[in-house]
Protein backbone atom coordinates (compact mmCIF):
# COMPACT_ATOMS: atom_id res chain seq x y z
CA UNK A 1 0.00 0.00 0.00
CA UNK A 2 1.20 3.55 -0.66
CA UNK A 3 0.02 6.97 0.46
CA UNK A 4 2.27 8.69 -2.05
CA UNK A 5 1.52 10.19 -5.47
CA UNK A 6 3.48 9.62 -8.69
CA UNK A 7 6.69 11.65 -8.22
CA UNK A 8 6.33 13.18 -11.68
CA UNK A 9 3.08 14.86 -10.62
CA UNK A 10 4.78 16.96 -7.94
CA UNK A 11 7.32 18.40 -10.37
CA UNK A 12 4.84 18.96 -13.19
CA UNK A 13 2.26 20.67 -11.00
CA UNK A 14 5.02 22.67 -9.34
CA UNK A 15 6.21 23.89 -12.74
CA UNK A 16 2.72 24.88 -13.90
CA UNK A 17 1.97 26.82 -10.71
CA UNK A 18 5.36 28.58 -10.72
CA UNK A 19 4.48 31.59 -12.96
CA UNK A 20 1.66 32.60 -10.62
CA UNK A 21 3.84 32.79 -7.50
CA UNK A 22 5.09 36.32 -6.76
CA UNK A 23 8.44 37.70 -5.63
CA UNK A 24 10.67 35.84 -3.22
CA UNK A 25 8.04 33.20 -2.61
CA UNK A 26 9.02 31.81 -6.00
CA UNK A 27 12.49 30.85 -4.72
CA UNK A 28 10.95 29.13 -1.70
CA UNK A 29 8.50 27.30 -3.95
CA UNK A 30 11.30 26.10 -6.23
CA UNK A 31 13.25 24.66 -3.30
CA UNK A 32 10.10 23.21 -1.76
CA UNK A 33 9.29 21.03 -4.80
CA UNK A 34 12.26 18.59 -4.62
CA UNK A 35 11.99 18.52 -0.81
CA UNK A 36 8.31 17.53 -0.82
CA UNK A 37 9.09 15.20 -3.73
CA UNK A 38 11.75 13.43 -1.66
CA UNK A 39 9.41 13.10 1.31
CA UNK A 40 6.79 11.66 -1.02
CA UNK A 41 9.41 9.22 -2.27
CA UNK A 42 9.91 7.85 1.23
CA UNK A 43 6.25 6.74 1.27
CA UNK A 44 6.68 4.66 -1.90
CA UNK A 45 6.94 0.99 -1.07
CA UNK A 46 8.44 -1.49 -3.49
CA UNK A 47 5.96 -2.95 -5.93
CA UNK A 48 3.64 -1.74 -8.67
CA UNK A 49 1.57 1.40 -8.11
CA UNK A 50 -0.50 3.91 -10.07
CA UNK A 51 -1.79 1.60 -12.80
CA UNK A 52 -4.15 2.79 -15.54
CA UNK A 53 -6.08 0.60 -17.99
CA UNK A 54 -5.68 1.79 -21.57
CA UNK A 55 -7.24 -0.19 -24.43
CA UNK A 56 -6.10 -3.78 -23.85
CA UNK A 57 -3.01 -2.78 -21.88
CA UNK A 58 -2.19 -1.73 -18.35
CA UNK A 59 -0.04 1.38 -17.99
CA UNK A 60 2.18 1.52 -14.91
CA UNK A 61 3.31 4.90 -13.60
CA UNK A 62 4.93 3.51 -10.45
CA UNK A 63 7.07 0.39 -10.77
CA UNK A 64 9.17 0.75 -7.61
CA UNK A 65 12.25 -1.36 -6.94
CA UNK A 66 15.83 -0.73 -5.83
CA UNK A 67 16.98 0.17 -9.34
CA UNK A 68 14.35 2.87 -9.86
CA UNK A 69 14.59 4.14 -6.29
CA UNK A 70 18.32 4.86 -6.32
CA UNK A 71 17.94 6.92 -9.48
CA UNK A 72 14.95 8.68 -7.93
CA UNK A 73 16.97 9.58 -4.83
CA UNK A 74 19.80 11.17 -6.78
CA UNK A 75 17.41 12.92 -9.19
CA UNK A 76 15.65 14.62 -6.28
CA UNK A 77 18.96 15.47 -4.65
CA UNK A 78 20.54 17.02 -7.75
CA UNK A 79 17.29 18.88 -8.49
CA UNK A 80 17.49 20.57 -5.10
CA UNK A 81 21.18 21.39 -5.57
CA UNK A 82 20.67 22.73 -9.11
CA UNK A 83 17.67 24.84 -8.06
CA UNK A 84 19.63 26.26 -5.12
CA UNK A 85 22.49 27.06 -7.50
CA UNK A 86 20.07 28.79 -9.90
CA UNK A 87 18.18 30.98 -7.40
CA UNK A 88 19.50 34.13 -9.09
CA UNK A 89 17.72 33.20 -12.34
CA UNK A 90 14.52 35.21 -12.93
CA UNK A 91 13.40 33.43 -16.08
CA UNK A 92 10.10 31.54 -15.83
CA UNK A 93 10.82 29.63 -19.03
CA UNK A 94 14.11 28.29 -17.75
CA UNK A 95 12.77 27.48 -14.28
CA UNK A 96 9.70 25.67 -15.62
CA UNK A 97 11.81 23.75 -18.13
CA UNK A 98 14.16 22.60 -15.37
CA UNK A 99 11.32 21.33 -13.18
CA UNK A 100 9.54 19.58 -16.05
CA UNK A 101 12.82 18.07 -17.21
CA UNK A 102 13.46 16.62 -13.76
CA UNK A 103 9.85 15.43 -13.56
CA UNK A 104 10.13 13.72 -16.96
CA UNK A 105 13.24 11.88 -15.78
CA UNK A 106 11.36 10.65 -12.71
CA UNK A 107 8.40 9.60 -14.84
CA UNK A 108 10.71 7.57 -17.08
CA UNK A 109 12.50 5.67 -14.31
CA UNK A 110 9.25 4.74 -12.58
CA UNK A 111 7.49 3.69 -15.80
CA UNK A 112 6.60 0.01 -15.74
CA UNK A 113 5.56 -0.22 -19.39
CA UNK A 114 7.16 0.81 -22.66
CA UNK A 115 4.39 3.21 -23.68
CA UNK A 116 4.60 5.28 -20.49
CA UNK A 117 8.37 5.19 -20.68
CA UNK A 118 8.28 6.48 -24.25
CA UNK A 119 6.01 9.40 -23.34
CA UNK A 120 8.34 10.59 -20.60
CA UNK A 121 11.39 9.84 -22.76
CA UNK A 122 10.10 12.28 -25.37
CA UNK A 123 9.19 14.82 -22.68
CA UNK A 124 12.85 14.72 -21.64
CA UNK A 125 13.80 15.90 -25.12
CA UNK A 126 11.17 18.63 -25.36
CA UNK A 127 11.83 20.13 -21.93
CA UNK A 128 15.62 19.97 -22.17
CA UNK A 129 15.65 21.90 -25.46
CA UNK A 130 14.36 24.98 -23.65
CA UNK A 131 17.34 24.87 -21.29
CA UNK A 132 19.51 25.29 -24.36
CA UNK A 133 17.39 27.90 -26.12
CA UNK A 134 16.99 29.91 -22.91
CA UNK A 135 20.50 31.22 -23.38
CA UNK A 136 19.07 33.15 -26.34
CA UNK A 137 22.17 33.22 -28.53
CA UNK A 138 22.55 32.26 -32.16
CA UNK A 139 24.85 29.36 -31.23
CA UNK A 140 22.35 28.10 -28.65
CA UNK A 141 19.52 28.30 -31.17
CA UNK A 142 21.44 26.24 -33.72
CA UNK A 143 22.61 23.72 -31.11
CA UNK A 144 19.03 23.36 -29.85
CA UNK A 145 17.67 22.60 -33.30
CA UNK A 146 20.40 20.03 -33.95
CA UNK A 147 19.70 18.51 -30.53
CA UNK A 148 15.99 18.33 -31.35
CA UNK A 149 16.54 16.68 -34.75
CA UNK A 150 18.91 14.05 -33.38
CA UNK A 151 16.64 13.17 -30.47
CA UNK A 152 13.57 13.14 -32.69
CA UNK A 153 15.33 10.53 -34.83
CA UNK A 154 16.20 8.55 -31.70
CA UNK A 155 12.62 8.82 -30.44
CA UNK A 156 11.25 7.52 -33.74
CA UNK A 157 13.73 4.65 -33.60
CA UNK A 158 12.57 3.81 -30.07
CA UNK A 159 8.91 4.06 -31.06
CA UNK A 160 9.44 1.76 -34.05
CA UNK A 161 11.14 -0.76 -31.78
CA UNK A 162 8.31 -0.61 -29.24
CA UNK A 163 5.65 -1.11 -31.91
CA UNK A 164 7.49 -4.10 -33.40
CA UNK A 165 8.17 -5.58 -29.96
CA UNK A 166 4.54 -5.24 -28.84
CA UNK A 167 3.23 -6.69 -32.11
CA UNK A 168 5.51 -9.71 -31.71
CA UNK A 169 5.09 -10.35 -27.99
CA UNK A 170 1.71 -8.77 -27.18
CA UNK A 171 3.24 -7.22 -24.06
CA UNK A 172 4.20 -3.62 -23.27
CA UNK A 173 5.89 -4.49 -19.98
CA UNK A 174 9.29 -2.83 -19.57
CA UNK A 175 11.63 -5.42 -18.10
CA UNK A 176 14.55 -7.36 -19.53
CA UNK A 177 14.39 -7.18 -23.32
CA UNK A 178 17.71 -8.47 -24.67
CA UNK A 179 18.73 -8.45 -28.31
CA UNK A 180 16.33 -11.02 -29.74
CA UNK A 181 14.68 -9.41 -32.75
CA UNK A 182 14.26 -6.27 -34.87
CA UNK A 183 12.15 -4.53 -32.23
CA UNK A 184 14.74 -4.96 -29.51
CA UNK A 185 17.51 -3.72 -31.82
CA UNK A 186 15.58 -0.53 -32.56
CA UNK A 187 14.93 0.00 -28.83
CA UNK A 188 18.60 -0.69 -28.12
CA UNK A 189 19.67 1.94 -30.65
CA UNK A 190 17.14 4.45 -29.32
CA UNK A 191 18.55 4.05 -25.81
CA UNK A 192 22.09 4.28 -27.17
CA UNK A 193 21.53 7.62 -28.81
CA UNK A 194 20.57 9.22 -25.49
CA UNK A 195 23.55 7.45 -23.95
CA UNK A 196 25.84 9.31 -26.41
CA UNK A 197 27.37 6.21 -27.96
CA UNK A 198 30.41 6.71 -30.21
CA UNK A 199 29.57 8.52 -33.48
CA UNK A 200 26.13 9.33 -32.01
CA UNK A 201 27.62 11.47 -29.24
CA UNK A 202 28.15 14.93 -30.83
CA UNK A 203 24.65 16.09 -29.86
CA UNK A 204 25.92 16.20 -26.27
CA UNK A 205 29.23 17.99 -26.81
CA UNK A 206 27.55 20.38 -29.24
CA UNK A 207 24.56 21.39 -27.12
CA UNK A 208 25.52 21.21 -23.43
CA UNK A 209 28.21 23.93 -23.62
CA UNK A 210 25.74 26.22 -25.43
CA UNK A 211 23.05 25.90 -22.74
CA UNK A 212 22.54 28.43 -19.98
CA UNK A 213 24.93 28.35 -17.04
CA UNK A 214 22.34 26.73 -14.79
CA UNK A 215 20.68 24.68 -17.54
CA UNK A 216 23.88 22.70 -18.06
CA UNK A 217 23.68 21.42 -14.47
CA UNK A 218 20.26 19.90 -15.19
CA UNK A 219 21.34 18.58 -18.58
CA UNK A 220 24.38 16.78 -17.15
CA UNK A 221 22.18 14.94 -14.66
CA UNK A 222 19.17 13.52 -16.47
CA UNK A 223 19.22 12.56 -20.16
CA UNK A 224 22.24 10.26 -20.18
CA UNK A 225 21.43 8.82 -16.75
CA UNK A 226 17.87 7.91 -17.76
CA UNK A 227 19.44 6.15 -20.75
CA UNK A 228 21.83 4.31 -18.42
CA UNK A 229 18.85 3.29 -16.31
CA UNK A 230 17.02 2.07 -19.42
CA UNK A 231 19.99 -0.06 -20.50
CA UNK A 232 20.35 -1.47 -16.98
CA UNK A 233 16.64 -2.34 -17.01
CA UNK A 234 16.35 -3.72 -20.53
CA UNK A 235 19.78 -4.95 -21.64
CA UNK A 236 21.98 -6.06 -18.71
CA UNK A 237 24.65 -8.52 -19.76
CA UNK A 238 24.49 -7.57 -23.45
CA UNK A 239 28.03 -8.20 -24.67
CA UNK A 240 27.97 -5.43 -27.27
CA UNK A 241 27.68 -2.89 -24.46
CA UNK A 242 31.05 -3.96 -23.06
CA UNK A 243 32.87 -2.79 -26.17
CA UNK A 244 30.65 0.21 -26.78
CA UNK A 245 31.29 1.35 -23.22
CA UNK A 246 35.02 0.70 -23.47
CA UNK A 247 35.28 2.83 -26.62
CA UNK A 248 33.22 5.54 -24.93
CA UNK A 249 35.71 5.73 -22.06
CA UNK A 250 38.66 6.10 -24.39
CA UNK A 251 38.02 8.32 -27.39
CA UNK A 252 36.65 11.44 -25.61
CA UNK A 253 39.97 11.83 -23.81
CA UNK A 254 41.74 12.89 -26.99
CA UNK A 255 39.10 15.51 -27.72
CA UNK A 256 39.04 16.81 -24.16
CA UNK A 257 42.83 17.24 -24.04
CA UNK A 258 42.87 19.63 -27.03
CA UNK A 259 39.57 21.40 -26.28
CA UNK A 260 39.78 25.03 -25.19
CA UNK A 261 36.20 25.56 -23.96
CA UNK A 262 36.23 24.15 -20.42
CA UNK A 263 32.51 23.37 -20.38
CA UNK A 264 33.02 21.41 -23.58
CA UNK A 265 35.91 19.56 -21.90
CA UNK A 266 33.42 18.51 -19.22
CA UNK A 267 30.94 17.47 -21.91
CA UNK A 268 33.51 15.11 -23.41
CA UNK A 269 34.31 13.93 -19.92
CA UNK A 270 30.62 13.18 -19.41
CA UNK A 271 30.70 10.83 -22.40
CA UNK A 272 33.79 9.20 -20.93
CA UNK A 273 32.15 8.61 -17.54
CA UNK A 274 28.95 7.24 -19.06
CA UNK A 275 31.20 4.77 -20.88
CA UNK A 276 32.16 3.19 -17.53
CA UNK A 277 28.47 2.74 -16.74
CA UNK A 278 27.64 1.26 -20.14
CA UNK A 279 30.58 -1.13 -19.89
CA UNK A 280 29.47 -2.27 -16.43
CA UNK A 281 25.93 -2.92 -17.67
CA UNK A 282 27.36 -4.94 -20.55
CA UNK A 283 29.44 -7.10 -18.20
CA UNK A 284 26.18 -7.79 -16.43
CA UNK A 285 27.37 -9.37 -13.17
CA UNK A 286 25.95 -8.18 -9.87
CA UNK A 287 29.23 -6.38 -9.09
CA UNK A 288 29.27 -4.71 -12.52
CA UNK A 289 25.63 -3.56 -12.40
CA UNK A 290 26.14 -2.25 -8.88
CA UNK A 291 29.27 -0.44 -10.06
CA UNK A 292 27.49 1.10 -13.05
CA UNK A 293 24.54 2.33 -10.98
CA UNK A 294 26.79 3.52 -8.15
CA UNK A 295 28.97 5.41 -10.62
CA UNK A 296 25.89 7.00 -12.21
CA UNK A 297 24.87 8.24 -8.74
CA UNK A 298 28.34 9.65 -8.08
CA UNK A 299 28.79 11.09 -11.55
CA UNK A 300 25.64 13.17 -11.21
CA UNK A 301 27.17 14.74 -8.10
CA UNK A 302 30.76 15.32 -9.14
CA UNK A 303 30.01 16.22 -12.75
CA UNK A 304 27.33 18.60 -11.53
CA UNK A 305 29.89 20.07 -9.11
CA UNK A 306 32.40 20.62 -11.91
CA UNK A 307 29.78 22.21 -14.16
CA UNK A 308 28.71 24.41 -11.25
CA UNK A 309 32.25 25.59 -10.59
CA UNK A 310 32.80 26.40 -14.26
CA UNK A 311 29.40 28.04 -14.34
CA UNK A 312 30.40 30.26 -11.41
CA UNK A 313 33.57 31.25 -13.26
CA UNK A 314 31.55 32.01 -16.38
CA UNK A 315 28.97 33.93 -14.35
CA UNK A 316 31.61 36.18 -12.78
CA UNK A 317 33.98 36.60 -15.75
CA UNK A 318 31.83 36.02 -18.85
CA UNK A 319 34.58 33.74 -20.18
CA UNK A 320 35.02 29.96 -20.27
CA UNK A 321 37.97 29.25 -22.59
CA UNK A 322 41.10 28.00 -20.85
CA UNK A 323 43.26 30.49 -22.73
CA UNK A 324 41.21 33.39 -21.33
CA UNK A 325 41.24 32.30 -17.70
CA UNK A 326 43.81 31.74 -14.98
CA UNK A 327 44.76 33.21 -11.62
CA UNK A 328 41.19 33.17 -10.32
CA UNK A 329 42.13 31.33 -7.12
CA UNK A 330 43.05 34.73 -5.67
CA UNK A 331 39.49 36.06 -5.65
CA UNK A 332 37.42 32.88 -6.01
CA UNK A 333 39.11 30.55 -3.49
CA UNK A 334 35.99 28.64 -2.40
CA UNK A 335 34.92 27.97 -5.98
CA UNK A 336 38.49 26.78 -6.63
CA UNK A 337 38.37 24.38 -3.67
CA UNK A 338 34.98 22.97 -4.70
CA UNK A 339 36.25 22.50 -8.25
CA UNK A 340 39.26 20.57 -6.95
CA UNK A 341 36.95 18.32 -4.91
CA UNK A 342 34.98 17.58 -8.08
CA UNK A 343 38.22 17.00 -9.97
CA UNK A 344 39.49 14.58 -7.33
CA UNK A 345 36.15 12.75 -7.32
CA UNK A 346 35.93 12.29 -11.09
CA UNK A 347 39.57 11.18 -11.11
CA UNK A 348 38.78 8.47 -8.52
CA UNK A 349 41.21 9.68 -5.88
CA UNK A 350 41.02 7.57 -2.71
CA UNK A 351 38.64 9.13 -0.15
CA UNK A 352 36.55 10.69 -2.93
CA UNK A 353 33.34 9.31 -4.41
CA UNK A 354 34.61 8.24 -7.82
CA UNK A 355 37.05 5.82 -6.23
CA UNK A 356 34.36 3.70 -4.55
CA UNK A 357 32.30 3.24 -7.74
CA UNK A 358 34.69 3.22 -10.69
CA UNK A 359 36.82 0.52 -9.09
CA UNK A 360 33.74 -1.76 -8.94
CA UNK A 361 33.40 -1.71 -12.73
CA UNK A 362 37.12 -2.26 -13.24
CA UNK A 363 37.18 -5.14 -10.77
CA UNK A 364 34.18 -6.69 -12.53
CA UNK A 365 36.12 -6.55 -15.82
CA UNK A 366 39.17 -8.08 -14.17
CA UNK A 367 37.07 -10.81 -12.54
CA UNK A 368 35.68 -11.69 -15.96
CA UNK A 369 39.21 -11.99 -17.39
CA UNK A 370 38.53 -9.15 -19.82
CA UNK A 371 42.14 -7.99 -20.08
CA UNK A 372 41.74 -5.68 -23.06
CA UNK A 373 38.64 -4.06 -21.61
CA UNK A 374 40.34 -3.65 -18.24
CA UNK A 375 43.35 -2.02 -19.89
CA UNK A 376 41.13 0.42 -21.82
CA UNK A 377 39.35 1.34 -18.58
CA UNK A 378 42.71 1.82 -16.88
CA UNK A 379 43.90 4.08 -19.68
CA UNK A 380 40.63 6.01 -19.51
CA UNK A 381 41.05 6.49 -15.75
CA UNK A 382 44.45 8.09 -16.31
CA UNK A 383 43.05 10.24 -19.10
CA UNK A 384 40.20 11.48 -16.92
CA UNK A 385 42.64 12.74 -14.32
CA UNK A 386 44.68 14.35 -17.08
CA UNK A 387 41.87 16.41 -18.63
CA UNK A 388 39.21 16.77 -15.91
CA UNK A 389 41.24 16.27 -12.76
CA UNK A 390 44.11 18.60 -13.63
CA UNK A 391 43.29 20.61 -16.74
CA UNK A 392 39.98 22.05 -15.53
CA UNK A 393 41.16 23.50 -12.17
CA UNK A 394 44.61 24.38 -13.49
CA UNK A 395 43.59 26.48 -16.47
CA UNK A 396 40.60 28.04 -14.72
CA UNK A 397 42.22 28.98 -11.41
CA UNK A 398 46.00 28.78 -11.78
CA UNK A 399 47.95 28.73 -15.06
CA UNK A 400 48.93 32.21 -16.28
CA UNK A 401 47.48 35.27 -14.58
CA UNK A 402 44.63 36.48 -16.74
CA UNK A 403 44.54 39.78 -14.85
CA UNK A 404 40.88 39.29 -13.91
CA UNK A 405 39.88 39.79 -10.29
CA UNK A 406 36.20 38.78 -10.15
CA UNK A 407 34.17 38.45 -6.97
CA UNK A 408 33.61 35.09 -5.34
CA UNK A 409 30.51 33.25 -6.51
CA UNK A 410 27.18 34.27 -4.92
CA UNK A 411 26.33 32.60 -1.62
CA UNK A 412 23.59 30.39 -3.03
CA UNK A 413 26.02 29.03 -5.65
CA UNK A 414 28.61 28.35 -2.94
CA UNK A 415 26.01 26.54 -0.83
CA UNK A 416 25.01 24.34 -3.78
CA UNK A 417 28.64 23.53 -4.58
CA UNK A 418 29.36 22.95 -0.90
CA UNK A 419 26.54 20.39 -0.58
CA UNK A 420 27.74 18.51 -3.67
CA UNK A 421 31.38 18.63 -2.54
CA UNK A 422 30.46 17.42 0.95
CA UNK A 423 28.55 14.47 -0.49
CA UNK A 424 31.48 13.59 -2.77
CA UNK A 425 33.77 13.41 0.24
CA UNK A 426 31.25 11.66 2.50
CA UNK A 427 30.55 8.92 -0.05
CA UNK A 428 34.27 8.50 -0.71
CA UNK A 429 35.07 8.13 2.98
CA UNK A 430 32.01 6.10 3.97
CA UNK A 431 30.35 4.40 0.97
CA UNK A 432 28.24 1.95 3.00
CA UNK A 433 24.99 4.02 2.91
CA UNK A 434 25.21 4.30 -0.88
CA UNK A 435 26.08 0.63 -1.26
CA UNK A 436 22.96 -0.27 0.73
CA UNK A 437 20.81 1.41 -1.94
CA UNK A 438 22.26 -0.55 -4.88
CA UNK A 439 20.16 -3.13 -6.77
CA UNK A 440 22.13 -6.17 -5.53
CA UNK A 441 23.65 -7.00 -2.13
CA UNK A 442 27.15 -5.55 -1.95
CA UNK A 443 30.11 -7.58 -0.76
CA UNK A 444 32.82 -5.26 -1.96
CA UNK A 445 35.63 -3.45 -0.14
CA UNK A 446 37.14 -0.61 -2.16
CA UNK A 447 39.85 0.29 0.32
CA UNK A 448 42.30 -2.56 -0.06
CA UNK A 449 46.02 -2.01 -0.44
CA UNK A 450 46.14 -3.06 -4.13
CA UNK A 451 43.25 -0.73 -5.00
CA UNK A 452 44.65 2.28 -3.17
CA UNK A 453 48.28 1.82 -4.24
CA UNK A 454 47.43 1.00 -7.86
CA UNK A 455 45.07 3.95 -8.28
CA UNK A 456 47.45 6.35 -6.56
CA UNK A 457 50.33 5.29 -8.80
CA UNK A 458 48.15 5.75 -11.87
CA UNK A 459 47.12 9.25 -10.82
CA UNK A 460 50.64 10.39 -9.94
CA UNK A 461 52.08 9.20 -13.24
CA UNK A 462 49.25 10.95 -15.08
CA UNK A 463 50.10 14.13 -13.16
CA UNK A 464 53.74 13.66 -14.12
CA UNK A 465 52.80 13.43 -17.81
CA UNK A 466 50.77 16.64 -17.53
CA UNK A 467 53.67 18.42 -15.80
CA UNK A 468 56.22 17.35 -18.41
CA UNK A 469 53.97 18.46 -21.28
CA UNK A 470 53.37 21.76 -19.53
CA UNK A 471 57.06 22.42 -18.87
CA UNK A 472 57.86 21.60 -22.48
CA UNK A 473 55.36 24.28 -23.52
CA UNK A 474 53.47 21.93 -25.80
CA UNK A 475 50.32 21.28 -23.82
CA UNK A 476 47.47 21.46 -26.37
CA UNK A 477 45.12 23.45 -24.14
CA UNK A 478 47.26 26.55 -24.63
CA UNK A 479 46.18 26.55 -28.28
CA UNK A 480 42.94 28.26 -29.29
CA UNK A 481 41.34 25.27 -30.96
CA UNK A 482 38.04 24.04 -32.35
CA UNK A 483 37.49 20.29 -32.45
CA UNK A 484 36.23 18.59 -35.58
CA UNK A 485 34.06 15.75 -34.28
CA UNK A 486 31.95 13.07 -35.92
CA UNK A 487 29.16 15.56 -36.47
CA UNK A 488 31.37 17.24 -39.12
CA UNK A 489 30.46 14.44 -41.52
CA UNK A 490 26.71 14.81 -41.26
CA UNK A 491 26.79 18.60 -40.96
CA UNK A 492 28.85 18.90 -44.17
CA UNK A 493 27.20 15.84 -45.66
CA UNK A 494 23.75 17.30 -45.08
CA UNK A 495 24.72 20.44 -46.95
CA UNK A 496 26.10 18.41 -49.85
CA UNK A 497 22.98 16.24 -49.86
CA UNK A 498 20.78 19.34 -49.82
CA UNK A 499 22.64 20.85 -52.75
CA UNK A 500 22.46 17.56 -54.66
CA UNK A 501 18.71 17.27 -54.19
CA UNK A 502 18.27 20.94 -54.95
CA UNK A 503 20.16 20.48 -58.22
CA UNK A 504 18.77 17.07 -59.18
CA UNK A 505 15.19 16.97 -57.87
CA UNK A 506 14.41 20.66 -58.23
CA UNK A 507 16.13 20.61 -61.62
CA UNK A 508 13.94 17.69 -62.65
CA UNK A 509 10.91 19.59 -61.35
CA UNK A 510 11.85 22.68 -63.37
CA UNK A 511 12.42 20.56 -66.50
CA UNK A 512 9.01 18.85 -66.15
CA UNK A 513 7.34 22.21 -65.55
CA UNK A 514 8.91 23.64 -68.69
CA UNK A 515 7.98 20.63 -70.88
CA UNK A 516 4.63 19.52 -69.51
CA UNK A 517 3.14 22.56 -67.80
CA UNK A 518 4.40 25.44 -69.89
CA UNK A 519 4.78 23.36 -73.05
CA UNK A 520 2.25 20.61 -73.70
CA UNK A 521 -0.39 21.77 -71.23
CA UNK A 522 -0.14 25.39 -72.40
CA UNK A 523 -0.46 24.31 -76.02
CA UNK A 524 -3.55 22.26 -75.30
CA UNK A 525 -4.98 25.13 -73.27
CA UNK A 526 -4.67 27.46 -76.25
CA UNK A 527 -5.93 24.78 -78.61
CA UNK A 528 -9.01 23.97 -76.57
CA UNK A 529 -9.82 27.53 -75.61
CA UNK A 530 -13.52 28.17 -76.52
CA UNK A 531 -13.66 24.69 -78.03
CA UNK A 532 -17.45 24.48 -77.78
CA UNK A 533 -17.89 27.77 -79.64
CA UNK A 534 -15.39 26.76 -82.28
CA UNK A 535 -16.97 23.35 -82.93
CA UNK A 536 -20.45 24.90 -83.03
CA UNK A 537 -19.28 27.53 -85.49
CA UNK A 538 -17.65 24.91 -87.72
CA UNK A 539 -20.83 22.81 -87.68
CA UNK A 540 -23.17 25.72 -88.45
CA UNK A 541 -20.96 27.20 -91.17
CA UNK A 542 -20.88 23.77 -92.83
CA UNK A 543 -24.70 23.57 -92.69
CA UNK A 544 -25.10 27.13 -94.02
CA UNK A 545 -22.79 26.45 -96.93
CA UNK A 546 -24.74 23.30 -97.78
CA UNK A 547 -27.90 25.45 -97.66
CA UNK A 548 -26.35 27.84 -100.18
CA UNK A 549 -25.52 30.73 -97.90
CA UNK A 550 -22.56 32.65 -99.32
CA UNK A 551 -20.65 35.92 -99.25
CA UNK A 552 -21.66 38.81 -97.00
CA UNK A 553 -24.65 36.97 -95.59
CA UNK A 554 -22.46 34.02 -94.46
CA UNK A 555 -19.97 36.41 -92.87
CA UNK A 556 -22.73 38.18 -90.93
CA UNK A 557 -24.19 34.87 -89.69
CA UNK A 558 -20.73 33.75 -88.56
CA UNK A 559 -20.12 37.03 -86.74
CA UNK A 560 -23.52 36.98 -85.06
CA UNK A 561 -23.21 33.34 -83.96
CA UNK A 562 -19.70 33.83 -82.57
CA UNK A 563 -20.84 36.87 -80.59
CA UNK A 564 -23.77 34.89 -79.16
CA UNK A 565 -21.47 32.01 -78.22
CA UNK A 566 -19.01 34.35 -76.47
CA UNK A 567 -21.97 35.85 -74.62
CA UNK A 568 -22.93 32.43 -73.29
CA UNK A 569 -25.94 31.67 -75.51
CA UNK A 570 -26.35 28.81 -77.95
CA UNK A 571 -29.06 28.57 -80.64
CA UNK A 572 -31.85 26.39 -79.33
CA UNK A 573 -31.64 24.04 -82.24
CA UNK A 574 -27.99 23.26 -81.55
CA UNK A 575 -28.76 22.51 -77.90
CA UNK A 576 -31.64 20.25 -78.87
CA UNK A 577 -29.47 18.53 -81.47
CA UNK A 578 -26.65 17.96 -79.00
CA UNK A 579 -29.11 16.50 -76.49
CA UNK A 580 -30.57 14.20 -79.12
CA UNK A 581 -27.08 13.08 -80.17
CA UNK A 582 -26.18 12.40 -76.54
CA UNK A 583 -29.29 10.23 -76.05
CA UNK A 584 -28.57 8.31 -79.26
CA UNK A 585 -25.03 7.56 -78.08
CA UNK A 586 -26.31 6.32 -74.71
CA UNK A 587 -28.81 4.08 -76.51
CA UNK A 588 -26.10 2.64 -78.77
CA UNK A 589 -23.49 1.94 -76.11
CA UNK A 590 -25.74 0.63 -73.31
Amino acid sequence: MTDAVPPVIIFMVGALVLPFIPGRLKSAWLLFIPVIGFINLLYLSEGTHFTVDFLDFQLVLGRVDKLSLIFAYIFHLISFIAILYALHVKDNLQQMAGLMYAGSALGAIFAGDLFTFFVFWEMLTVTSIFLIWSRRTKAALGAGFRYMLVHAAGGLCLLAGIVIHVSQTGSIQFDYLGLNGPGSYFIFLGFGLNCAWPLLHPWLTDSYPEATITGTIFLSAFTTKVAVYALARGFPGTEALIWIGAVMTGFPIFYAVIENDLRRVLAYSLVNQVGFMVCGIGIGTALAINGAVCHAFNDILFKGLLFMSMGAVMYRTGKINGTDLGGLYRTMPLTCIFCMVGAASISAFPLFSGFVSKSMVMDAAASGHMRIVWFILLFASAGVFHHAGIKIPYFAFFSHDSGMRPKEAPIHMLLAMGIAAGLCIFIGVYPAPLYSLLPYPVDYVPYTAPHVVGQTQLLFFSALAFTLLLRAGIYPAEIRSINLDADWFYRKGAKVLYRFFDFFLNGLNRFCERIFVKGIAATFAVLFKDIAARLTLILMVSIWILMGVRGERLRMKKTSLYADMMGGTVPIGIGAGASTLFLVLIFIFT
